[in-house]
This record gives structure tokens, sequence and C-alpha cells, in this order.
């Protein structure tokens, strides 16, 4: 018999979907909340009924505990489970359901309330003997206070917002001036997000990596933890890459975190699934960072090394049950990655996109597997895909802006990371920015091949933002090489068109020239071949004698083409262009243009044309709401000076000037929602 007859999910997105799913393997029945936003998602398309709790905004609707609860009463659930964000570590919540005998599928109230509050959590985790980041333990009242505080720490030095989480009202300060403005706008964030503006300060560790533990709790006394995850791939505070083990920790440090974090879980009387967070630096010293009382968004890559469904052992947990496995239990097997696929632009500086997924093409996920199964028995390389999309869905702007997780596992990191850069590369989404050549682009990159990462990994290799991976000659010489036998197949269909003249039959030349483009059209890298083919393929022989065999079963329209290229296998996204294809792959974007040698002679000779200028515009960079503007009408501004803040995906964006200039025009109010590219200001 199962655990409860019905469960209400108070989530949207992957997460709800993923728990539809091990409540649909336990034979439990879920029920959905959704927004006039989410009217149509995947989640209440899953779940067994679905309850409509507001409009699109998270406050009027997934946040507002009067409006879930009735839900729940509605529904008849006789337990809920958060999922992350949300109301999932808020501790009035899980009172409100304990009022009416619903079981939370989380921690007690009491732990959610001690940990939640960043200052408490810390007090508490040093007397439980957890180390702890130097830093000031108390709210800090206002910016003066503030760059005091951090000139006694010592520069730099980590705002943190007390009830923030997910990379929210966080900001590095290095010197006065960063400190007065990140503390306002950490709070304003803080306020926005979570209701709470209280902030504290901490010392910054320098070179830091941030690894997390995973533990489990039941209420009869048992605790576990189920080793840790990396999570060091970060951008502005937020993951995006973590994998578990850890390629850094050695077994002793890992049993020291686990240990410290077990007993800061007993301390605080917890049960269900937690993380505890950890800042390590260069030497293995640990400080305990926080923890979340939840399910975290990276729990599938401790899944696919366990083995252990952490969904299931939550319900579990929370009907009472005692946790079915000790410590000696755990093993860790394999490694696991997972890539966190957002709607964002990484070609302008990673800013929130929306719109409509006119293409959602996953990999296929590995049959036979699931959470709670141990993944060597799906074979040598697991793919999972964690999603709460469908191909026409809409990405609204009004949450988060993850699309999905891909989670891969192999017997070792290396075989992990070769089955996440095949995942990546047939992984087709259209319609919307995302950062799928970005992911490729890291998983590629030899620093993360060697495991020598910090939390200022993407700063650090990519300080001028991501303008897509660089292929070396090697890597190009291949897709050329694919570029010419494709566009033979090509030309060979449109030379066999039906209805032509008898003995006008177009020939199909065998050389060609292969030219690459950068932007807006401008020359780079240049290959010319010959192309002889056969029924198996072509050869390829390149000027200079290296000479490629391909084989593929492309044809012209498909989207996506598998092709053998001198014994390297390619999974590359073909669209076609004018004389040629825009081929992506490994994280680079490129146009590949196929002519004659003619063509190519005469288009050598076109002069390139100049993208507008835009110098003299203050440009929206992403859909969103102007906040608030810093100047106004003839105003005089300086590099670097703040210009306007725009609200993204619950972020704030601070629009800067590029150089020194005068207002001369201001095209917009506060309070108004902003198109990509809708000019703000104009400059003279």
């Amino acid at each position: 018999m199962p655990l409860f007859d019905k469960i209400l999910i108070a989530n949207r997105g992957e997460i709800a979907c993923r728990i539809i799913k091990t409540a649909r393997r336990m034979g439990i029945r879920t029920a959905a909340v959704h927004s006039d936003a989410d009217a149509n998602a995947l989640h209440v398309r899953m779940a067994d009924e679905a309850v409509r709790i507001g409009p699109p905004p998270a406050a009027e609707s997934y946040i507002d505990i009067e409006r879930v609860m009735g839900a729940v009463r509605e529904t008849g659930a006789q337990a809920v489970h958060p999922g992350y964000g949300f109301l999932s570590e808020n501790p009035l919540f899980a009172a409100a359901l304990a009022a009416e005998g619903i079981a939370f599928i989380g921690p007690p109230e009491g732990a959610i309330e001690k940990m939640g509050d960043k200052i408490t959590s810390k007090k508490i985790a040093a007397e439980a003997g957890v180390n702890t980041v130097p830093g000031h333990v108390g709210p800090v009242e206002d910016a003066d206070q503030a760059v005091r505080i951090a000139r006694e720490i010592g520069y730099p030095v980590m705002l943190k917002a007390s009830a923030g989480g997910g990379g929210k009202g966080m900001r590095i300060a290095w010197d006065d001036d960063d400190c007065r403005e990140g503390f306002q706008a950490s709070r304003n964030e803080a306020k926005a997000s979570f209701g709470d503006d209280r902030m504290f300060i901490e010392k910054f560790v320098t070179r830091p990596r941030h690894i997390e533990i995973q533990v489990l709790a039941d209420r009869h006394g048992n605790a576990i933890y189920l080793g840790e995850r990396e999570c060091s791939i970060q951008r502005r505070n937020q993951k995006v890459v973590e994998e578990a083990p850890s390629p850094f920790l050695d077994e002793a440090t890992r049993r020291a975190m686990g240990e410290q974090a077990v007993a800061l879980a007993r301390a605080v009387d917890y049960s269900s699934a937690g993380t505890v967070e950890f800042i390590v630096d260069g030497d293995r010293d640990f400080y305990f960072l926080e923890m979340n009382t939840r399910l975290q968004v990276e729990h599938p890559v401790t899944e696919l090394v366990t083995g252990v469904d952490l969904v299931e052992q939550m319900i579990r947990i929370a009907a009472g049950e005692p946790l079915a496995m000790t410590q000696d239990d755990v093993a860790l097997k394999g490694w696991a990655i997972e890539s966190r696929l957002y709607a964002e632009d990484p070609y302008r500086g990673f800013l929130p996109s929306t719109g409509r997924l006119t293409r959602y093409r996953p990999p296929a996920e590995t049959e036979g597997y699931a959470p709670g199964t141990a993944p060597g028995q799906a074979g040598d390389a697991v793919i999972r895909n964690d999603a709460g999309v469908f191909e026409g869905g809409e990405i609204s702007r009004f949450y988060d802006p993850m699309i999905a997780k891909l989670c891969t596992w192999a017997p070792d990191r290396a075989g992990a990371v070769r089955a996440m850069r095949g995942a990546l590369d047939g992984f087709e989404v259209e319609g919307i920015g995302h950062n799928l050549p970005f992911l490729s682009a890291v998983m590629g990159h030899p620093r993360f091949a060697s495991g020598d990462v910090t939390t200022a990994f993407i700063e650090e290799e990519y300080p001028d933002g991501f303008g897509g991976a660089v292929l070396p000659e090697g890597d190009l010489r291949l897709l050329a090489a694919s570029a010419a036998a494709m566009h033979r197949v090509a030309e060979v269909r449109r030379a066999r068109i039906s209805g032509r003249l008898d003995h006008h039959e177009r020939q199909v030349g065998d050389e060609w020239v292969v030219a690459f483009e950068g932007p807006g059209g401008a020359p780079r890298e240049r290959f010319e071949m010959k192309v002889e083919a056969d029924r198996d393929g072509a050869s390829v022989r390149m000027a200079g004698g290296t000479t490629f065999r391909v084989a593929s079963d492309w044809r012209p329209g498909a989207r996506l083409a598998r092709l053998d290229v001198g014994g390297e296998r390619l999974l590359v996204k073909v669209d076609a262009i004018t004389q040629g294809f825009r081929l992506r792959w490994r994280g680079a974007d490129l146009r590949a243009r196929v002519r004659t040698p003619r063509q190519a002679e005469l288009a050598a000779l076109m002069p390139v044309k100049a993208p507008p200028d835009t110098s003299k515009l203050l440009l929206c960079p992403m859909p969103g709401l102007l906040v608030s503007l810093a100047v106004a009408e003839g105003d005089e501004v300086e590099e670097g000076q703040a210009l306007a803040t725009v609200e993204a995906m619950k972020m704030e964006n601070v629009l800067r000037a590029e150089r020194k200039g005068r207002v001369a025009e201001v095209n917009v109010a506060p309070g108004e929602s902003l198109q990509v590219d809708q000019v703000i200001l104009g400059f003279a």
C-alpha cells in the first residue's frame, strides 16, 4: 500500500515533473497547482489533477500560502512536497500544514527556521563544531556600517542577505565603493525576493570551491551523508554545472565534511533530505556556508552515483518510516555530471531570454534507468534529462529561467564528460536564447577536463563574455569536410529535380571551397577541397593532401547530422543558409559557405556589411521591467555610472554607461515592460 494516497506538489516546472515521476512509481496520486501563466504547463499535464491558484506573479500564486492551502483542502491531499524555491524553506507554510494535519515532505518547522536565517545558522554551526568562515555574525543596519565592518574583516568581503538563496541578495565587495553600492542592491533584491532585507558580511575566500554534502535524516534519530557535489562552475553565484563526486576531495576530507554535516543536522533535530554547503580552499580547508533545508536542484548527480531516490526517501521519512540504510551502506559508484540549461543568451552576457520553444528535442534518456536503480545496470553510460517544458511551450518572464537539467553518468569522470559532450551536441532548442553552446564550451575546456575549477572559473576563463567556442584547426577541417559532403548531397538532389528538359541535367562538380564566417559575415578560415562521392559516402581531399572519408545518413532538411569523418564521430546541428550551412558543434556556432572556386573568387570581392551604430544608445539587453532610472535628460554621465535597473526572471540587472557623455533623450519610464533592444536612453 502507498504511504500516502495523494500528495500535492506546491511547485512548478521541472522539479514538479520530477516529483510526479517518483510518486507515480510509488503508486501515489498527485495534485498540481498552477498560475494562469502555467495553465498548459507540463507538470499540469502530468499530474492526476490540477488546481489554479492565481495570476502569473509568484507572490500572488506559488508563494501565497493561503492560496496553496486552499488547493490542499480542495484536493484532499494528505501530504505536500514543496520542491525547491517558492515555499520550500518557509516555516510558516510548514506550520500551516501541521495545523491542519497535513504532512510536510520536508524538515521540521524549527529546523527550517534556524537554518533559513544565515546569521542564526552560523551560530548553531559553530556550536556544533562545524568550521565557519570569519565574518560579522549579526545584521548590518546600513551601508556605512557595512563599510566599517568590511574594513575590519579586510577586503574582499561577501555581502549576503540573511534569507537569501539561489544567488539572490549576494555581492562581492572589493573596496568601499563596491561595498556601499552592493549593500543597497543586495538589500533591495532580498526585500523583493524574500520579504526580508537583513544583511550580514563575511570574509570572501579567494580561489574557493563550492562543495556541498547531501544528508538524509529520519524522525528516529538516524542521520547519514551521501557524499558530496562539486558546484564550483557558477555565474553570478548561480550554479551552472555540478558533478559528483568532487575531483578535488580526498577520502579523509570527504569523511570530515560529511561528519560535520551530520552533526549540524542532529543539532537542529533535522529530518528529511537536506544539503550542507561548504566553501573549500586550495588546501582543502573547508568552511560552512549554509544549510539548504530542501531538495537541491542538483540532487540528480547524487542519485546517479549512489542509486538512492532522494524524493522517495523524503516521502518515506515524512510518512514516519526510519531510514532503510546506514552510513556503511552508502557507496559512491562512477561519476555524474549535471548541466543546467537556462533560457539566457550567452552572447549577450547571459541575460534572460523569453519566448516560445519552437523546437525542443532533448537527447534520448537511457532506457531502464530511474532514480533508485544502479546506473551501471543500464550500460556503460546513462543520460537523464529532468525538464518541465515541451516543444511549443512558453518560457515566461515570471519565473526562474531554467529549462532543463541534463545529466550523464559513466564509470569514470572522463566517460561522464564524453557522454555530456555528445548529449549537448544532440540537444536541439530553438525559439529563445539558451546556454547550450556555453555548456558545450565548458565541457571541452582543458581546465574543466583537469578538474582544476573554482567559483571564479567563468570570470577567469571568459572575462570578456562568451562569443562561442574557438575550435582548433583540426576540428574546423572535420567540419569543413562535413559541410562539403553535405553540400554535394544537396546539390545532387537539386540536380535531379523532376520536370526538367531532356538532356539538360545540371552537372555537379567535385571541387569546392568551404569558408567559415565570423560575426557580420567577416571571412575566417578557408579550405579548398575535392569531393569524390560513391554509394557509401564521400572521400574529401583537402588542399595539402589530407583526405577524410565522410559517411553519414544526413539528408537535406534534417536538423541534426550524424557523421563519421575520418573515424571521428560528429553530431552536428545543421541549418541551411545561402550557399552553405549554419553548423553548431561543441559550443561553436559557425556559418560555412560552400562555393565553387569561381564563386569563392567573386565572393572575396564583396564588401562586408557593417553593423548599425548603436554607440549613442542605451538598449535594453533583455525583456524585463524597468525598475528605476538613475539619470534624466541633460545629465552628464561618467564611464561605469549606473543608468538604469531592469528586473527580469527575479533578478535585478544594473545597466551602466560604457563611456562619458550627456543624456540627450529618455524614451521610457520606470514601471514599463521593455523588449530586447528597446531604446532606453539616447546620448549626445
